[in-house]
């Protein structure tokens, strides 16, 4: 009798996924945007406040029992795209996603409680945020405190 093929029930592999993604004190932050919008920048500029990287242009998105991790991808890990100078090397490291920021020229003024989003089977809290605001980093950790998920323990 030869093995079967195998089994699907099995906990899924992680799941690419276009977006750039920090750490910040531990917390992931998944920018979402088209092309262009400046999700390589926000990356850039959280960076320099402090974050670390996770991924940029491109994450693999994993589920670990109700936290969704996002991890760098093989290929492309520790490299962010700095537009005008190239690509640069940093430190990658995984994190657990805490909130999901979406770049949206439309994004509402004003944010009583974030919207959710459904990746990869969970649910996670979704900030707008327009992209061409000399403070987006600021707006960023602030939606961070205000809007994310707790540390994990």
């Amino acid at each position: 009798m030869s093995p079967g093929p195998p089994d699907p029930s099995g906990p899924p592999g992680p799941v690419a996924h276009q977006a750039s993604c920090v750490a910040i004190a531990g917390r992931g932050v998944l920018i979402e945007g088209p092309p262009g919008s400046g999700k390589s920048s926000l990356a850039l500029a959280l960076i320099d406040r402090g974050a670390a990287l996770a991924g940029d242009d491109g994450v693999l998105l994993e589920p670990r029992d109700t936290t969704l991790w996002a991890l760098p991808p093989p290929r492309i890990a520790g490299l962010l795209e700095v537009r005008n100078v190239g690509l640069i090397a940093l430190p990658a490291t995984p994190a657990p996603v805490a909130l999901v920021l979406r770049l949206d020229p439309a994004a509402p003024r004003f944010v009583e409680t974030a919207e959710r989003t459904l990746l990869a089977g969970l649910s996670l809290p979704l900030i707008r945020l327009w992209p061409d605001s000399p403070v987006l980093a600021l707006r960023a950790e602030h939606a961070l405190a205000r809007h994310g998920l707790p540390p994990i323990a």
